[in-house]
């Protein structure tokens, strides 16, 4: 099977940009609901993770008082914990499972390392339970 089944385009997705300030990091994981998104440089490649402890952190780190000053300050200020580590679209399925585990979504990138979109553990969990459901003993499952 190939990863790009679970694919959630680039289009499809919310990121930031590498020179996004704060705010409008803010502004965009509160949008979208997410608690962590990509980051893409202004080449189009993956370059990091920004999740709400990162700029919970910066903000204290940096003793903003006031959201106005966070539009003075770029997300590649903020320290980040963890970047997601990308794929390549041709990983297999093992390697996309084996990150997924750590991950909430894994960035997929193509040869040039341009970002394609993520895979996320939902599509992988949901794709499992489908797939069991179909195959288990009615008497399994329900």
């Amino acid at each position: 099977m190939n990863i790009l089944f679970f694919l959630t385009p680039k289009a499809n997705c919310s990121y930031l940009n590498s020179d996004d300030t704060i705010r409008q990091a803010i502004e965009r994981m509160s949008a979208s609901g997410y608690t962590a998104l990509p980051i893409l440089a202004s080449d189009g490649s993956y370059c990091g993770t920004l999740t709400e402890g990162d700029l919970l952190r910066a903000l204290k780190d940096m003793c903003v008082m006031d959201l106005k000053q966070t539009e003075f300050h770029t997300i590649m200020e903020c320290t980040h914990q963890k970047d997601n580590q990308p794929v390549n679209v041709l990983t297999n399925i093992e390697d996309l499972v084996s990150k997924a585990t750590d991950q909430n979504f894994v960035p997929v990138v193509d040869d040039k390392n341009a970002f394609i979109g993520i895979v996320t553990r939902k599509a992988i969990m949901q794709y499992c339970l489908d797939t069991y459901m179909k195959t288990a003993p009615k008497e399994a499952v329900g």
